[in-house]
């Protein structure tokens, strides 16, 4: 388990791939230290000859950092006899199914595995025109967002966020609101025509989360558009903005190449 002595270890580890490893790195930002959290969150860690080699997140998530496929079997040993309860594992495909592999064999049931999403980048300007009119949210049109979010949420995941209240969840977008991370577009009438978040900010690169359009506006070719404008919104924030997709959402995969996003790996996702 680390402490204070290997936040600097932990830091040159994340910066090996700034964009996979955005989670942690915004979390070494928040924190400042690879101490255990108040909240019950640790990090594991393994080293050779003194250096730092691979580290795992282990709170209400799992989330692999620069684990290979030959390690990461002892990882999911390791979090098996923590015998914790977790929300998700994302990151890296073979690391997350190198770990679910074991997390499977104990009480853990997952009800929903996706272990193909390709990994997505831009560092450029976008391959086509932005559509104007994207912009931050404001914090008076929180009343407007929260229910776009949980359509996508539920559209995306099969159930609502806001049951039994959703209190994480309705605190979690208006804090996007109010740092800036959430942006709409409205139509004449002020309904949300697109919406989408910058799910975790870095000042070395940003993710993209909670894509949706307006069911009123599919099928007409303008997500292409609003995600060239997202991605010149994001590059102001950090010289490149990733996304991960699921590989069977073939239109989605298509909009974001149009956009000039370009696929750099592939990420997993087991949601418990």
């Amino acid at each position: 388990m680390l402490d204070d002595t290997d936040t600097a270890a932990l830091r040159a580890l994340c910066s090996t791939d700034p964009v996979s490893n955005i989670f942690i790195d915004a979390q070494l930002t928040l924190t400042g230290s690879a101490r255990p959290g108040l909240g019950g969150s640790l990090i594991l860690g393994r080293f050779e000859n003194g250096t730092l080699r691979s580290a795992c997140w282990v709170g209400a998530n799992v989330v692999p950092i620069n684990i290979g496929a030959d390690e990461a079997e002892e990882y999911g040993r390791v979090l098996l006899r923590l015998n914790r309860n977790f929300a998700s594992c994302f990151g890296p495909s073979e690391a997350v199914m190198g770990i679910w592999k074991v997390l499977s064999t104990g009480s853990h049931e997952a009800f929903n595995v996706r272990p193909h999403q390709p990994l997505m980048t831009l560092s450029g300007e976008p391959a086509i025109a932005p559509t104007p009119g994207l912009r931050a949210s404001r914090d008076d049109e929180y009343d407007k967002v929260l229910p776009a979010c949980a359509t996508m949420f539920e559209e995306e995941l099969g159930y609502s966020p806001l049951v039994h209240g959703g209190a994480f969840y309705r605190s979690r977008i208006r804090a996007l609101i109010l740092s800036e991370h959430s942006m709409i577009d409205t139509d004449s009438s002020g309904e949300i025509r697109f919406k989408a978040e910058l799910g975790t900010v870095t000042d070395r690169a940003t993710q993209i989360q909670g894509v949706w359009m307006n069911p009123a506006y599919r099928g007409g070719g303008l997500a292409a558009g609003y995600m060239a404008a997202v991605a010149q919104y994001a590059l102001r924030l950090a010289p490149v903005t990733s996304l991960y997709v699921n590989d069977y959402n073939t239109a989605a995969i298509a909009t974001y190449r149009r956009a000039g996003f370009e696929e750099v790996g592939e990420f997993a996702t087991i949601l418990f």
